[in-house]
């Protein structure tokens, strides 16, 4: 079981998103996610997000907030835990060349319209509408998100159609 922290930046209405678009085998190609990625030995989650988004960004995060634990069953690319941040400050000089793809300030009205894994819009509305910690169940078989849980619960509206 994999465990990967993602951290989505926001300042000014807008919001640090990267584009997967360099490396050939990534399960995220062509799409647009938060910055991340996976925990080193010892790591807790705070010390991967904060390590992750430095080495992806050049930024050194400053103020964030842990706000979740989502995680992600496949068919595909089995089970995952990712650990979900959000920050509100960070200090340093944004990079010009990211390995992991294309690195972008996007409006965050425009973040819907983003080509993205379906599950993600699921939990920017949790972030944009709740305070409090929680636990997320994504289900996946391909790319089609098949059912989601909140804190254990299956009354989860899945958005219809993947966002491509």
């Amino acid at each position: 079981m994999r465990q990967t922290t993602l951290c989505y930046l926001k300042q000014n209405g807008r919001v640090l998103m990267l584009h997967r678009v360099k490396k050939e085998e990534d399960e995220n190609a062509g799409k647009w996610i938060g910055i991340g990625g996976h925990f080193e030995e010892g790591e807790s989650p705070e010390d991967c997000v904060c390590r992750e988004f430095l080495e992806e960004t050049g930024l050194t995060l400053t103020d964030y907030r842990y706000r979740g634990l989502v995680t992600f069953v496949s068919d595909t690319w089995g089970t995952e835990y990712m650990h979900l941040f959000t920050a509100t400050a960070a200090s340093g000089t944004l990079c010009d060349d990211c390995d992991e793809g294309e690195l972008c300030w996007v409006e965050e009205d425009a973040l819907a319209s983003l080509p993205m894994w379906a599950g993600d819009a699921v939990f920017f509305d949790l972030l944009r509408t709740r305070e409090e910690f929680f636990s997320l169940k994504l289900c996946y078989r391909g790319e089609t998100l098949i059912r989601a849980v909140l804190n254990g619960k299956e009354n989860l509206q899945i958005p219809q159609e993947p966002m491509e």
